[in-house]
């Protein structure tokens, strides 16, 4: 298995660690330090070594911050984690809505003037540090040393996982056209440093193995105008890749970054969402220009190889879910668990032979748990099934040739009218996104409304976004777009995203359905006066579950769409299952 269920940390370890940060606070001279869930490469996922904030608060959520302060301490998350840290952190923790309460606001009321706190400049970009210091006022942040490392006795040590190459033929483009492309687009500036694991994957055909889930490694990098490249990487991570790195590119060890930066000369780049405080640092003195990551619009505009490989495996990874959702339809409400849910699904991927990795822990809520929106089923929470309760099952696979992303929400027996209702607003918005043609230059904020239109109508919301970028063999979170009222990068041809309304009903059940899309240019139609119209591909087959939808909610058109995707999971599916799995699979994708 991939997937453990282990639960990886506990309220009752908060106190005693929160007492002993207290005290290194109080001998540096601080009123508090920030701890937040990040790493030096600021990527969104995180190795052991550097899961700082469940490792003092038991907080294991993905996204969020602590801070500690001599009196009082807040563990600040989002809308996805505010069912979860509840039964997560003690009580000398208090959990704090974020972002609608923000790090610096709190810390400001909570501080007198002239009050300090200390963050790891490492493990902060530069955006997020003026954003504090803007937010502070009087108070002052001071750089130190990582607090939580001095007193985390049995911290592990940094991973050093192996690189590997990810083949042209199907990332599409060799790394030397890369950065030979990337280099020249720099224009002015001489140089560009590049910290977030993804793009450096990216940008150098190569994945590896330094964080769960994500077929990254640790790096960094810089990124010279003429079209070379400087990787400053474990020697020990690189002896699989032979001769691919190729004269374009010189590596060095980590402990050579710093002082490179600091004898760089002419511009020199940064992404000041990404780039740590420490690497700006470095670079005092030097002539700094500010931009995105270089690496992020190319890697999310998937090319031909990369989008006929995240085809292909949604297919195998479909087939998959389609055994899994066959299995679970034979099995007895009340003899079997959430764990027994995601082994059975664990190992219908598994028997593709394909699969490289979960893409993340899968999610396998039932009845209150699927409330929550990240859940990690682990032995302590492992739920039995019940008759007549939902169950949530949000996961997806790792390939060589794509990343997959699937929810979907079944019944266990017969849905009441409340979860039918609900359930089937959740799918008109899905069916929403799905239909759409937009004009080209709409970001995510200009569409996510019609996700939520049909759950408004009812006074319903989620409290999460609606999509998200996925990549390819690469993080199955990818920015820089998104679905959501946060999302202002316009969607362009070739993106990958998720399409995964919901609504989250706490203490009682929790609804998800999620395929994954990918922008395609539109045919025109007769008449149109709009210069360039968008739309969307769907990528992601596998049925809905019919017994859990109002047919009477449905307007003509999304009935129609729901039929013609249920043909197309049945053409596309049912020549790679047999027997008894065909023929659940066509009757599953029977017309309404």
């Amino acid at each position: 298995m991939f997937q453990t269920f282990e639960q990886s940390a506990s309220p009752e370890q908060g106190p005693p660690r929160l007492a002993a940060l207290r005290a290194e606070l109080a001998a540096e001279g601080l009123d508090g330090f920030l701890v937040p869930r990040a790493d030096a490469h600021q990527g969104e996922y995180v190795a052991p070594r550097d899961d700082r904030l469940a490792w003092l608060t038991g907080f294991t959520g993905s996204a969020g911050h602590c801070v500690a302060l001599a009196q009082k301490a807040g563990v600040f998350v989002d809308g996805r984690y505010r069912v979860q840290v509840k039964a997560q952190v003690a009580s000398e923790f208090t959990p704090v809505d974020w972002p609608e309460v923000g790090l610096a606001e709190w810390i400001a009321e909570a501080l007198p003037e002239g009050g300090t706190v200390g963050i790891d400049p490492w493990l902060f970009s530069v955006e997020q540090m003026r954003g504090l210091e803007r937010g502070l006022g009087p108070v002052a942040l001071r750089r130190c040393d990582n607090l939580v490392d001095r007193i985390w006795q049995d911290q592990p040590a940094p991973p050093l996982g192996p690189a590997f190459v990810q083949p042209v033929d199907l990332a599409g483009e060799a790394h030397e056209e890369k950065i030979l492309r990337l280099g020249k687009a720099l224009g002015s500036v001489d140089a560009c440093v590049i910290t977030l694991p993804d793009s450096l994957a990216w940008l150098l055909n190569i994945r590896g193995s330094d964080v769960a889930r994500n077929p990254v490694p640790h790096g960094f990098a810089i990124l010279h105008a003429e079209g070379r490249v400087r990787l400053f990487m474990a020697a020990e991570k690189l002896t699989g890749l032979g001769d691919h790195l190729g004269p374009r590119v010189s590596v060095a060890a980590p402990a050579d970054f710093l002082p490179a930066l600091a004898a760089l000369e002419g511009t020199v780049q940064i992404d000041p969402a990404s780039c740590p405080v420490a690497v700006l640092d470095a670079l005092e003195g030097r002539d700094i220009a500010e931009a995105a990551d270089p690496c992020l619009l190319p890697k999310a505009r998937k090319n031909a190889a990369e989008l006929a490989g995240a085809r292909a495996a949604h297919l195998r990874d479909g087939a998959a879910m389609v055994r899994f959702l066959h299995w679970l339809d034979r099995q007895t409400p009340g003899a079997f668990t959430e764990i027994d849910a995601v082994v059975a699904l664990e190992e219908e991927r598994r028997a593709t032979n394909a699969l490289r990795d979960i893409s993340f822990e899968t999610i396998s809520g039932a009845g209150p748990n699927g409330a929550i929106v990240h859940y990690r089923v682990t032995e302590q929470t492992n739920r039995t099934t019940a008759a007549n309760e939902l169950l949530l099952i949000d996961s997806g696979g790792q390939y060589v040739d794509g990343t997959t992303d699937i929810t979907r929400t079944m019944v266990l027996g017969e849905a009441g009218p409340e979860e039918k209702d609900a359930f089937t607003r959740v799918l008109k918005g899905m069916v929403a996104l799905s239909r759409l043609r937009f004009p080209a230059g709409l970001a995510g904020r200009d569409i996510d409304a019609l996700a939520r239109a049909a759950l408004w109508e009812a006074g319903l919301d989620y409290g999460h976004g609606t999509g998200h970028g996925v990549g390819s063999y690469l993080s199955v979170h990818e920015g820089p777009q998104r679905i959501a009222r946060t999302g202002t990068v316009p969607l362009e041809p070739g993106m990958i995203l998720s399409n995964e309304p919901g609504f989250y009903r706490e203490g009682s059940y929790g609804i998800r359905i999620e395929n994954l899309i990918a922008v395609e240019p539109a045919p025109p139609l007769p008449g149109q006066n709009v210069a360039k119209m968008l739309r969307f591909e769907t990528l992601t087959w596998v049925p809905i579950d019919r017994r859990l939808i109002e047919t009477g909610l449905l307007t003509a058109a999304e009935r129609d769409w729901l039929d013609a995707y249920h043909a197309g999971v049945l053409e596309r599916i049912a020549p790679l299952v047999t027997g008894a799995v065909r023929d659940w699979l066509e009757a599953a994708c029977a017309p309404l």
